[in-house]
């Protein structure tokens, strides 16, 4: 009896030292989806240069930085005739004695998307922003 005993606590000591432990990620592709057209607009930029001060609750300022500067952002373009973009953009932020964001100065031109269409041939061969060129010594991009 003895002997079955310490056969069996050495048999369970033996089998839980080690653990095994297999995982596997898969990734579905989808073969059968279209294929993306880049799509360009043109726009429609205001004349007028705006200037937005925007003091962030807490509630933004909680979020970071960037948030608080997306969120001016927003609210100049809600403000200034529910622009799409701002062109141009300047931000200043304002920081107090303990770093808490103080306000954010967002300043550009309100600008609107009009005339969305498909990139062509025509427009990428003709247009030499679409055309990047290559410095043989780094392969640096330059425009």
């Amino acid at each position: 009896m003895k002997r079955f005993l310490l056969f069996a606590i050495l048999a369970v000591a033996a089998s839980s030292c080690s653990t095994l432990k297999n995982t596997a990620t898969t990734h579905d592709f989808n073969t059968n989806a279209p294929y993306t057209v880049p799509v360009i607009a043109d726009l429609e930029v205001s004349g007028n240069r705006i200037m937005y001060a925007y003091v962030p609750p807490k509630s933004v300022q909680n979020g970071g930085t960037q948030n608080a500067i997306n969120t001016a952002i927003r609210e100049a373009l809600v403000t200034n005739g529910n622009a799409d973009v701002l062109v141009g953009l300047e931000t200043q932020v304002r920081f107090n004695a303990l770093k808490k964001i103080k306000s954010v100065v967002v300043t550009g031109y309100p600008a609107k998307y009009k005339n969305f269409r498909q990139l062509d041939e025509e427009i990428w061969y003709n247009t030499p922003y679409f055309h990047v060129q290559y410095d043989n010594c780094n392969a640096s991009k330059r425009r």
